[in-house]
């Protein structure tokens, strides 16, 4: 009803234009809203005082005018003037039992559009290094991804979901030789373990296996390992230069094959397991994209090139520069080192322009909150590349913090002092987790509360909106034991016994899922359809408890069967675009 309003408006605002009330090259967006006071008609609009300035005249002469010229509209029983000069638009209840019909006409495509035209868009999201199992932060970018995509997809863009894999660069190596270092232990080398290399039991199981399929073959003698290589900063050393000297030690007395070997095993037992975490949590992409493929392409030197002849990078230090600085970032960035190695900056710039050669219209990266100063240099990149970053929208998210007992939890991946999402799954379980980690804005920080999570109770919010769903098929199966059967032509004939406030509630907020959703999905906030789907399962369980839906009367039965029915197929709807089950029995 919302567009068929702002619609009508349109057509009022062009005979206005048309009779000279309004300049001809008038021009102002139309905006419809609910009210929250219905003493105030249903829907609102303030175009009337937007327009007072443009069109030297009183807002309420402009709205009077508007009202005036507005067409005939079934289902709108009037039209007044409120206050300032906003226009309050009243509804007749018919319009409303409409939504109860299409709900029941449409089930799982209820709410759904084409707002987005087929427009293509990609959604990368958790792309987390495949150095480590995904912990509870990860989590909540995925579920915030995931939510994101599926309302897009919802509301008519054709999504395609991405991974990032970044199998290259210095903190894959720093894996790899984490890996091997534990092999050695395994061969009987004693050795001291660097304080910055991966440290989780993963590591131990990586390195256990190559040590049962390979054997010693890859075993050299810890006083060759640590020959000449400096101390360590618990030793007083430079940690980073550490750990780069023994990486590029594992490389010279592995080989280039052995190294490799070894690499790829760390790297493929993660990303196995963080693929089998994302689908086990309801998550799956269309493309995993190895950062490889751009430095075997030759993208990312081509992508250099093309900066080059931009004119905006320089030579220092006898490393490359990007001048970032031009386009308002905070400094200039290095693409290549000095030693000739391409940086992950670098990758990343080949990694977007990549993006929107495959063609995509439009592009969205889900980061945590701590890449914030990320987004100017990738698109101060982007426009030295004669590239639209105005395609590029980037999403962020804040880590959730876990409370175990009233105990933050640690999450450091490379000292393996970190709560998995996997555990977290289990814990809690899939449903919670998803919707706990986009009931929020993600740009808040969010205390990921467990025991509210498990409890059974009205407090927790998923447990809440799926018992209402739940409570209706348990109506609808006491209706089969009763042997009466639900006859949804009656009860449509009969919407107008509806006249209990309970159910005029949950008939208006049924009628809001459609605007819920599109806005849910055009601003990338998740969490407007948790806060709506918990607001109808209150107005679904104080109807529950203040009526009896199963009354000898038939009519009245059967209209409050396709009330509870459409609340059911809503709420349905709404938690599946957020990846939680809508559970029959509870």
């Amino acid at each position: 009803m919302k567009h068929i309003l702002e619609q009508l408006v349109r057509q009022g605002l062009d005979a206005l234009k048309d009779n000279a009330y309004l300049p001809a090259d008038t021009e102002v967006p139309v905006h419809i809203e609910r009210t929250r006071d219905k003493a105030h008609g249903d829907f609102a609009c303030n175009v009337a005082m937007t327009l007072a300035k443009a069109a030297r005249r009183a807002p309420r002469d402009i709205a009077q005018a508007l009202i005036d010229s507005l067409p005939q509209a079934a289902g709108i029983n009037k039209v007044e003037i409120a206050g300032p000069g906003f226009i309050n638009f009243f509804l007749n209840a018919a319009v409303q039992y409409q939504h109860i019909d299409s709900i029941l006409d449409q089930t799982d495509q209820y709410g759904r559009s084409q707002l987005g035209a087929g427009k293509s868009v990609q959604v990368e999201f958790v792309s987390a290094n495949p150095t480590g199992p995904l912990h509870v932060g990860h989590g909540r970018g995925a579920a915030y991804g995931a939510a994101v995509a599926d309302l897009l997809d919802a509301v008519g863009f054709k999504v395609h979901r991405e991974y990032y894999v970044n199998d290259a660069g210095r903190q894959m190596d720093i894996l790899g030789t984490s890996v091997w270092l534990r092999y050695l232990d395994l061969c009987g080398e004693q050795l001291t373990f660097p304080s910055n290399g991966y440290k989780g039991d993963y590591i131990w199981d990586i390195a256990a296996t190559i040590h049962r399929e390979h054997g010693d073959a890859f075993r050299h003698p810890a006083g060759v390992v640590f020959s000449n290589i400096p101390d360590d900063e618990s030793a007083g050393g430079d940690k980073e230069i550490h750990i780069d000297a023994l990486i590029a030690r594992a490389r010279e007395l592995l080989g280039e094959q052995h190294y490799g070997l070894i690499f790829d095993s760390g790297l493929d037992t993660i990303l196995d397991d963080i693929r089998r975490d994302l689908q086990d949590f309801g998550i799956t992409y269309q493309d995993w994209f190895r950062e490889r493929t751009l430095t075997r392409s030759g993208k990312v030197e081509r992508t250099i090139e093309r900066l080059k002849a931009s004119g905006h990078t320089y030579e220092k230090g006898g490393a490359l520069w990007f001048r970032s600085t031009d386009y308002g970032d905070e400094k200039d960035r290095v693409i290549v080192r000095d030693n000739g190695l391409t940086t992950y900056f670098a990758s990343d710039i080949a990694y977007h322009a990549d993006k929107l050669e495959r063609g995509f219209e439009r592009v969205i990266d889900i980061w945590g909150a701590d890449h914030h100063g990320y987004v100017p240099r990738v698109k101060a990149a982007m426009q030295a590349l004669g590239d639209d970053a105005s395609k590029l929208d980037v999403l962020l998210v804040q880590f959730a913090i876990l409370y175990r007992n009233g105990e933050k939890a640690q999450m450091s991946t490379r000292s393996g002092e970190f709560v998995t999402l996997r555990e977290l799954r289990e814990e809690v379980g899939n449903d919670a987790a998803r919707f706990f980690y986009v009931m929020r804005k993600s740009e808040q920080h969010m205390d990921f509360d467990l025991d509210l999570a498990k409890s059974q109770s009205s407090d927790n919010p998923v447990y809440y909106i799926q018992y209402a769903h739940a409570r209706v098929c348990s109506v609808m199966r006491q209706m089969e034991e009763k042997q009466l059967q639900w006859d949804r032509v009656e009860g449509a004939t009969n919407y107008e016994q509806l006249t209990e406030q309970h159910e005029q509630n949950l008939i208006s907020t049924l009628g809001r899922y459609p605007e819920i959703l599109e806005t849910s999905a055009l601003n990338h906030e998740p969490h407007q359809l948790c806060h709506y789907l918990r607001d109808l399962a209150n107005h679904f369980h104080t109807y529950y408890n203040a009526h009896t839906f199963i009354v000898d009367d038939a009519a009245l039965r059967n209209a409050r069967c396709n009330l509870i029915q459409a609340t059911r197929q809503v709420i349905h709807n709404g938690l599946s675009l957020l990846g939680v089950s809508a559970p029959e029995t509870m």
